[in-house]
């Protein structure tokens, strides 16, 4: 889709800064957006910032654990901007802790919003992409989808599946016109855990690298523009790595401790409050 002006886009968690961002950069290519997140006056604001920026723009308060609201969600948009273009399943949350720590509620709301959400948005807006002829979902997944990190298992799990998500549907549609990509950032600087972490004097080991919401959004673009299937965004290459670990996953994973990463997650639980020693002093 090399041509985006004039499209709709529905970007979910809107109100966080990935979101905004990659809200901005659709609309300086002319994109109409549709604004959606859980924080009704930050997306009202995102969306008058966003027609000052000469496209139309709309904000759409959603919940998106509560899936009675997607159809809700979808409607709002096409009756306000038209049918969707561009699908940003960019909503969703983590929550670092020791796993036995989390409750059963946060463990099945981390699925719900971070995997069957955008499932359901995805299933809900492609058939209109079909009979259209053309259309594009994103998915924002993580690095931690790659390689499982501990202390954010279900979060891994969950941006995992949006991996696999992304290839079964290009496998599927590979003839037919609409397109299929997910971005995989490491640790965000400005917004998210990460930027948490940065709060309370935490600095990330080198082998997980960072990266920034504007090459985060730059590069959804990018991949909307040129169909490309997986994306990554961080300021350390690791496919080596990742391609490595798929080789010889029992060396990666002695390797991988040596760099600090799981010593990092877990300062980062204990500073939550959320830590349980793996086996007792």
């Amino acid at each position: 889709m090399k041509s985006l002006h004039s499209k709709v886009a529905l970007v979910t968690g809107a109100s966080g800064a990935i979101g905004a961002v990659i809200a901005r950069a659709l609309a300086a290519e002319g994109v109409d957006v549709a604004v959606s997140g859980r924080r009704e006056d930050v997306l009202e604001e995102l969306a008058k910032e966003l027609q000052g920026m000469g496209v139309r723009a709309t904000s759409v308060s959603a919940d998106l654990g509560n899936f009675s609201q997607i159809d809700t969600l979808v409607k709002q948009t096409e009756d306000q901007l038209g049918p969707v273009d561009l699908l940003i399943n960019n909503a969703g949350i983590e929550n670092t802790a020791s796993f036995t720590q989390l409750t059963r509620d946060e463990l099945t709301t981390m699925v719900d919003l971070n995997l069957t959400a955008p499932m359901l948005l995805t299933h809900r807006v492609l058939p209109g992409m079909l009979s259209r002829g053309a259309g594009h979902v994103v998915f924002i997944s993580s690095l931690a989808g790659k390689r499982g990190i501990a202390y954010n298992e279900p979060y891994s799990a969950t941006k995992a599946g949006l991996i696999l998500l992304t290839q079964s549907l290009r496998a599927e549609y590979s003839t037919a016109p609409v397109g299929f990509s997910v971005v995989c950032p490491g640790l965000v600087a400005g917004d998210g855990m990460y930027q948490r972490y940065l709060d309370t004097g935490m600095t990330a080991p080198w082998l997980v690298g960072k990266t920034t919401t504007d090459r985060v959004a730059a590069k959804a673009v990018a991949a909307i523009k040129r169909d490309l299937p997986e994306v990554h965004v961080n300021s350390v290459p690791l496919r080596g790595t990742l391609a490595f670990g798929e080789v010889a996953p029992r060396l990666i994973e002695r390797l991988v401790p040596l760099f600090g990463v799981d010593k990092f997650y877990r300062r980062a639980s204990a500073k939550r409050g959320r830590f349980e020693p793996a086996v007792e002093d």
